[in-house]
């Protein structure tokens, strides 16, 4: 079971200094809804290393991302899901919109995203340039926060109309 920490004490465990001859394997995002997908993701994540790091969006952040009804579930409890999975050893809140800052603190060996994911990788050339790797994450199709929310909306009951009162 994994612990929640912050930017300082992942550093004191796991910097570059310290961190020995383990593998540290740095993947981030929402998790608002946790889900089968995320969870062999994770899964996947892990099997890269020894030590895997979730960078956790804060609250803020997420309503920057995915709008002001977002996060579902208050940052505190998304990381206390998450640092319960067998697969997660620290997971660290950022409050920043991207995590460049904590993948530039932590430096990891192995920097893992989503294949969801286009465009620039944020932490790619720290990672790189401390000779770690980037390695993209298969989705696991038919699993997703937002559909889960939109199904929720979809099936909730609709108020009658004030024509049928």
């Amino acid at each position: 079971m994994g612990r929640v920490v912050s930017k300082e004490e992942l550093g004191d465990l796991l910097g570059r200094k310290v961190r020995g001859s383990r593998r540290v394997v740095f993947t981030n995002g929402c998790f608002d809804l946790l889900h089968p997908g995320h969870i062999r993701s994770l899964e996947q994540a892990r099997s890269l290393g020894d030590v895997l790091v979730i960078g956790l969006n804060s609250d803020s952040s997420v309503r920057q991302l995915k709008g002001a009804s977002r996060p579902v579930v208050p940052e505190e409890e998304r990381a206390e899901l998450l640092a319960a999975l067998e697969a997660v050893d620290w997971v660290v809140i950022f409050p920043e919109a991207t995590p460049r800052a904590l993948i530039a603190h932590l430096l990891p060996d192995v920097l893992a995203k989503g294949a969801d994911w286009h465009g620039a990788i944020v932490g790619r050339e720290e990672v790189e340039a401390a000779g770690g790797e980037v390695v993209s994450i298969p989705l696991q199709p038919g699993y997703s926060s937002t559909a889960i929310l939109q199904l929720i909306r979809d099936r909730a009951p609709k108020p009658p109309s004030p024509a049928a009162r």
